[in-house]
């Protein structure tokens, strides 16, 4: 026997996050996660007063004049978040940043090759250019990370780390 009922209403399905992969970003007041940072950062930039921010998934410090995809690199992450979130009606003074990731994956991997402190680097470079203030970090170690961002409980971060701790900023 089949039975058949009648749905009242479809059943919206809950609201995970928008998922920032390796070289995206993304902005609004939506949840947004970002997953397997390990020399990656993700960058955060928070709009304290209109609870609304961006993240970006950064792969490597330096664009070398690419600008294809912007949320790549650190050099041109930091500009098109910050661009972002003025022209949508952000002002300066409200833009804080936070930061995770930048993990050394790789031990015997040391200076030029070790592209998790460089990222991490380039983006506090960034950041000081436009004078946006990095208020929370967790970088560098060796483990990676995945990040939860919540733009209206205050800019919450959770990071979950590969080793099993879980910090919150």
């Amino acid at each position: 026997m089949i039975r058949v009922t009648a749905m009242t209403e479809p059943r919206k399905p809950e609201m995970k996050g928008q998922n920032v992969g390796i070289g995206e970003y993304f902005t609004g007041d939506f949840v947004m996660t970002s997953i397997g940072l390990g020399s990656c950062v993700a960058l955060i930039l928070h709009d304290r007063k209109w609870k609304k921010g961006a993240v970006a998934h950064v792969m490597l410090p330096e664009s070398n004049g690419k600008m294809e995809r912007p949320g790549k690199f650190a050099d041109t992450a930091v500009t098109v978040l910050y661009e972002e979130l003025i022209s949508g009606g952000s002002n300066k003074r409200d833009i804080v940043a936070k930061i995770a990731g930048g993990s050394s994956m790789f031990k015997h991997f040391k200076g030029n090759l070790d592209i998790g402190s460089r990222n991490v680097t380039a983006i506090k470079e960034a950041l000081e250019k436009y004078h946006i203030p990095l208020v929370e970090e967790d970088t560098g170690g060796t483990v990676g990370r995945s990040i939860i961002y919540y733009p209206e409980d205050d800019g919450k971060v959770i990071v979950r780390k590969a080793d099993g701790k879980c910090i919150e900023f």
